[in-house]
């Protein structure tokens, strides 16, 4: 059995989370301890449960420890079932962060999986649902169909946010005896990811999203014209705003770059909180994206660090604007499961997969 240290670098819920996605991908079982030991609340939270109980249903997984509070536990995987799941995190919830535990085994199932998600959409600590959807998800695209059919936004504390995500896999897994032949026959199929060339900026885009209550305030309109002033010196800049029904009140801003490809490798983001001005929300995203943008990165490092998986799968190398904890998590937790070997160039900011 496969033993995960739950300390390691930044020791935080990342490491459980890819765990159990490369446990339920390759079919092997892991133990996990010192779960979270380097935050200030140790142990298993409920957003770590339910990555672990949505597994149970999707890959008809068992795992042993999984309580609140608990440091340790074990994770045994089944087989991925095809089908519609419904799975409610409870509150507010992050959706991103369980899908940082579910999408990719979903990925290579024997056919198309629905995923219905209740929580948070948009709230601290985690990728907003438009970087997901946004960068993140065109990625996997390369693997098979994904469509989010619907989505409603969920803010802190009631969350109650709804995505509904279609998966069509382009590569069985089960149609492999060995992992390691899956390996193969996915890179003989795709190129290696290639992410060390900066391209030329052609356009900013973004969603300024804030609940209905806060249309008076001109909440999203505010944000929007903070974050086009801060960045409209290098390109058009084009924002859409969004207004809608959510249980709690909340707002969110998300840009990212596109080049000529409209292809998008570097995303701001920031949440609104209550007594924050709508202006500081939109600076805090612009400032982001331009951290990154004045730096030689391709990808920002939360892209970076989602990509990892993809990487350690198929091979390949991105520069992006700085190592993170979470990077060098991913990586160990990958390595663990997949025979692919990582190299960090610290000097220049570049990750490499072979």
């Amino acid at each position: 059995m496969i033993h995960i240290d739950g300390s390691h670098e930044e020791g935080g819920g990342q490491i459980l989370r890819t765990a159990l996605a490369h446990s339920a991908l390759t079919g092997k079982p892991f133990m996990a301890d010192r779960i979270r030991h380097l935050r200030p609340k140790p142990g298993l939270k409920n957003q770590h449960l339910t990555c672990i109980r949505a597994l149970e249903q999707i890959a008809n997984a068992r795992a042993t420890g999984a309580e609140l509070g608990s440091a340790a536990v074990e994770f045994r995987p089944g087989k991925v079932t095809p089908g519609t799941f419904s799975i409610d995190i409870g509150t507010a919830g992050s959706i991103s962060l369980l899908l940082q535990s579910v999408l990719l085994p979903c990925m290579f199932a024997d056919d198309a999986i629905r995923l219905n998600l209740s929580g948070g959409t948009d709230t601290k600590w985690s990728i907003p649902l438009d970087y997901f959807s946004r960068l993140i998800l065109p990625f996997f695209r390369g693997f098979g169909g994904i469509e989010i059919k619907k989505m409603r936004r969920g803010f802190y504390p009631r969350g109650r946010g709804v995505v509904d995500l279609f998966i069509v896999p382009r590569f069985h897994i089960y149609e492999y005896n060995y992992f390691a032949d899956f390996i193969l026959g996915l890179r003989s199929a795709l190129p290696a990811l290639r992410l060390t060339e900066k391209t030329e900026l052609f356009r900013i885009q973004g969603v300024s999203a804030a609940s209905q209550k806060l249309r008076k305030a001109r909440v999203a309109e505010r944000q929007i014209q903070k974050a086009r002033a801060t960045l409209s010196h290098l390109c058009p800049v084009d924002i859409e705003k969004e207004y809608g029904k959510s249980a709690s009140d909340g707002s969110v801003i998300t840009l990212w770059t596109v080049d000529k490809n409209q292809k998008a490798f570097i995303g701001g983001d920031a949440l609104g909180e209550r007594g924050k001005p709508a202006e500081k929300v939109g600076a805090e995203a612009a400032a982001k994206l331009l951290n990154v943008l004045n730096s030689d990165a391709v990808v920002d490092h939360h892209l970076a660090d989602n990509l990892i998986p993809l990487l350690a799968l198929v091979g390949g190398q991105m520069k992006t604007n700085k190592i993170t904890g979470h990077i060098r998590s991913n990586i160990y937790v990958c390595q663990k499961f997949i025979d692919v070997n990582f190299n960090i160039d610290e000097r220049k900011n570049e990750i490499t997969a072979e």
